[in-house]
């Protein structure tokens, strides 16, 4: 009898980085980033700028064009200071946030948001492992103001700036799709992106969808359960509209590819597609949590970036690209100096359902 797979761990999915190799800018311009290819048969070494060479003409990006909004805050509840990380719109001013002390808040509590005069949320809940709901208020105008006028750019932890976010980073950390505020992390993946890139892209002929999804700070907490599956997902919401489920089914019925701009649109589509591959126009929460094993229904490449040791997103590009090839793509990439996460290098992922056998 064949031997039964062995069971999921999270420590499969640790590896170690030199500090050297956590980028702490963009590449300058964007496009000049580093891009690994990771096919079936092996590993090239290429550049974000041979991407359009790298995909065939009626091949179908789909690019998230949420956009980061300044989510980190700093309250007081009289004499007690508290640090509010937004994290999910429920609609209605009612946020979902991390907070820090959230021991110190009680239901009912109200909180005053420093440096925007006026601004104020009530504790609609107590407070839970740090999570707190908050009500806002209707004046969605208000608070965006007050987000504007005293929100900090919730950049990751891994990017050291003293003194905070910079002017810089308030440009870095935006896509070129950027459109629809609620995101406090950006999709990475499209960094990347410049008009010139976009250009050669377009003449091609490769297309283009957008779907949005709201990047939660959750994706930054690592799987700390040594059985990955024990890891509770956060939810995120996301939207996936009607000319976009068109184009994509459009495209899969000609034979041509779906490549997927991030975890995040490949994490959308996923919610939405059917059996058969087809996708529904959606809008709601997702909470997909995707390991090795998922069957793909709708995403045949994937560009991405380097993602953290033990974290979902390299779970889900193992389960897409086979683990033991994203095993030796990392080792690669740290071998020559790719430079890792948000800032960092690309890579573009062609889907194997099946995995190098151990």
């Amino acid at each position: 009898m064949p031997e039964a797979p062995s069971p999921l761990r999270t420590a499969d999915f640790d590896f170690a980085l030199p500090d050297r190799l956590i980028a702490q800018e963009p590449a300058r311009p964007r496009d000049a980033a580093r891009l690994l290819v990771v096919r079936p048969d092996g590993l090239a070494d290429a550049g974000v700028l041979d991407l359009p060479g790298l995909l065939a003409p009626g091949d179908l990006l789909v690019v998230n064009d949420t956009r980061v909004i300044p989510a980190r805050l700093h309250a007081r509840r009289g004499a007690a200071r508290i640090e509010i990380m937004l994290n999910r719109s429920e609609g209605g001013g009612i946020w979902q946030a991390l907070v820090r002390n959230a021991r110190r808040l009680r239901q009912g509590d109200v909180v005053a948001v420093e440096g925007a005069a006026g601004c104020t949320a009530r504790v609609l809940e107590a407070p839970e492992a740090g999570s707190v709901r908050l009500d806002f208020g209707p004046d969605q105008a208000a608070l965006a103001a007050a987000l504007e006028q005293a929100g900090e750019l919730p950049l990751p932890p891994y990017i050291q700036r003293q003194g905070g976010p910079g002017a810089q980073d308030a440009a870095d950390y935006q896509t070129i799709f950027a459109r629809h505020p609620g995101a406090v992390a950006a999709p990475t993946a499209s960094l990347h992106f410049t008009d010139r890139l976009l250009a050669a892209l377009e003449a091609r002929g490769i297309g283009r969808a957008n779907v949005t999804l709201h990047v939660g700070a959750g994706t930054f907490l690592p799987v700390r359960d040594d059985d990955p599956r024990a890891h509770r997902i956060h939810q995120e919401w996301c939207e996936v509209p009607d000319a976009t489920a068109a184009a994509i089914n459009a495209a899969r019925a000609a034979g041509r590819r779906v490549v997927a701009v991030g975890t995040t649109a490949l994490r959308t589509l996923e919610s939405a597609a059917a059996a058969d591959g087809t996708v529904a126009p959606f809008r709601g929460l997702t909470g997909i949590y995707i390991l090795p094993g998922h069957r793909f229904r709708a995403v045949d490449a994937l560009l991405t970036n380097f993602h953290l040791p033990k974290s979902t997103l390299l779970m889900l590009v193992s389960a897409f690209a086979g683990t033991r090839r994203m095993r030796a793509a990392y080792a690669h990439a740290i071998r020559d100096n790719y430079r890792f996460f948000s800032y960092g290098d690309g890579s573009l992922l062609f889907r194997c359902d099946q995995d190098v056998p151990e």
